[in-house]
């Protein structure tokens, strides 16, 4: 790699410091055999719905699913718009375009996040939903 490479994330340096935890963790749901749907994604949701103070949660495969669901959930559909940051993983915007919507970017400010100037003008009658990104 040339010297000037920077990663677009570094998951490894994140995993390092709790590779045990998840190493038993693994290693427990293999030793059960059950990979969907097993008493951990049970656990999971159980001990996040207490965490978020609701009765229930639900755990699902991936960010960019969490994303399509919650625009799903909210009523977004084929036609609407939603704005988000230009700068994001693209879990953002292709979850924007799998719930049949078209994603905004509005440009960002100084601190990497949308630029709370511009979300205004951008904001048009096809609105539906605002995907504020914290970076």
């Amino acid at each position: 790699m040339p010297s000037y490479f920077v990663p677009y994330a570094a998951l490894s340096i994140e995993a390092s410091r709790i590779k045990d935890e998840l190493m038993r963790a693994i290693e427990k749901v293999l030793d059960g055999g059950r990979y969907i749907l097993g008493p951990e994604v049970g656990g999971f949701e159980s001990e996040f719905a207490k965490y978020c103070q609701t009765e229930f949660a639900c755990g699902v495969d991936n960010g960019t699913s969490a994303l399509f669901l919650a625009l799903r959930a909210m009523g977004i559909q084929e036609g609407d718009e939603v704005i988000t940051a230009p700068n994001s993983f693209v879990a953002s915007a292709s979850s924007i375009v799998l719930a049949g919507a078209k994603p905004v970017f509005i440009d960002i400010a100084n601190d990497g996040n949308i630029d709370p100037q511009r979300l205004e003008e951008a904001i048009t009658p096809k609105t539906r939903a605002i995907m504020p990104v914290h970076l």
